[in-house]
């Protein structure tokens, strides 16, 4: 018998350098341990975490809208461990199988990835290193985006593959909810932001180091109510949350990027790694929540959420 598990959550580069008050700390914190202890006790044959980019593995001059890696490197950037990242040994069969459900793939030998992939392995795992991973990287920055029906089939492609073995799997979505960080685009960036964009280049440490500062400031200013960027926005947040909590996948079809992007900002596309989370935990059968948490944390530039849920049965190996 067969199950899967589920843990969603929002990241963000200020946890730990631009707190809210003690005690809103200590409440997610408080969650992120029973995800933790979820994630722990899943007694998952495959782990796939679902994760964005921030240019860090991907540029304008090659965006895919989703990839499987078969190696990866984390960049080390605002505060989490660089270096190789624990990758599910069997990534390239995985790579296969999902192409033989019709999913038009991308794939990488060697993807570098940042925080977004990252900080989701240390909170609950301890370390980048100590669970073996399939990183799947969804675009959620780079428009044009492709159609969320996209990602929900790459979702329930990758759940049907690994149910059909007859193993248990552990879906992590990384990203959201509504937050609209100072991150470029190229259709609104400078030129020499814009080729920066294309070319892909890494920031040296001192432009890394002017980036960070950027960001701060913006979670300094929308903490203060003073920031020119798209507010938090806890009811279209947790309308997101309710609606995949209860297995409404469907609805997610009609998700635009226009849609998310007016109402939750412009980095709200992460949203994407969520709905791709459930489709995958859809293929193993109906679910029930384990624990939901929200709340909106501009401190963090992040209407921050964590769901944990798991299949209400087993099915066998082909079944539904």
């Amino acid at each position: 018998m067969t199950r899967g598990t589920l843990v969603a959550m929002s990241h963000s580069p200020m946890i730990g350098r631009h707190d809210p008050e003690p005690a809103i700390v200590d409440q997610v914190e408080q969650h992120l341990a029973m995800a933790r202890e979820t994630a722990l006790g899943a007694a998952a044959d495959v782990t796939v975490i679902f994760a964005p980019d921030h240019y860090s593995g991907f540029s304008y001059r090659v965006m895919p809208p989703f990839c499987i890696a078969t190696r990866a490197r984390s960049i080390g950037d605002f505060g989490t461990a660089p270096g190789e990242v624990l990758v599910d040994p069997d990534a390239l069969d995985w790579t296969r199988e999902v192409m033989d459900e019709g999913v038009d793939l991308t794939f990488s030998a060697q993807l570098e990835v940042d925080h977004g992939f990252v900080q989701p392995l240390e909170m609950l795992f301890g370390g980048l290193d100590r669970r073996a991973v399939l990183p799947v990287f969804i675009n959620s920055i780079a428009t044009p985006l492709v159609p969320m029906s996209s990602i929900r089939r790459l979702g329930e492609a990758l759940g049907t593959v690994i149910r059909r073995r007859g193993l248990s799997a552990l879906f992590i979505a990384s990203g959201g909810l509504s937050h609209d960080p100072p991150v470029p685009t190229l259709d609104t960036a400078s030129p020499k932001v814009a080729a920066a964009l294309i070319s892909g280049v890494r920031p040296t440490p001192d432009q890394q180091a002017r980036l960070e500062s950027r960001m701060l400031a913006a979670a300094s200013d929308l903490a203060a109510g003073r920031s020119n960027r798209a507010p938090l926005n806890p009811e279209w947040d947790e309308t997101i949350m309710r609606t995949l909590a209860a297995g409404d996948l469907a609805a997610t079809d009609a998700w635009t990027p226009q849609w998310c992007a007016k109402h939750g900002g412009g980095s709200a596309h992460e949203i994407r790694t969520w709905v791709a989370a459930y489709a995958a935990l859809g293929a193993f059968g109906p679910h029930r929540l384990i624990d939901s948490y929200y709340r909106a944390i501009p401190e963090w530039i992040a209407g921050f959420g964590i769901a944990t849920a798991a299949t209400t049965a087993g099915v066998t190996a082909g079944g539904s």
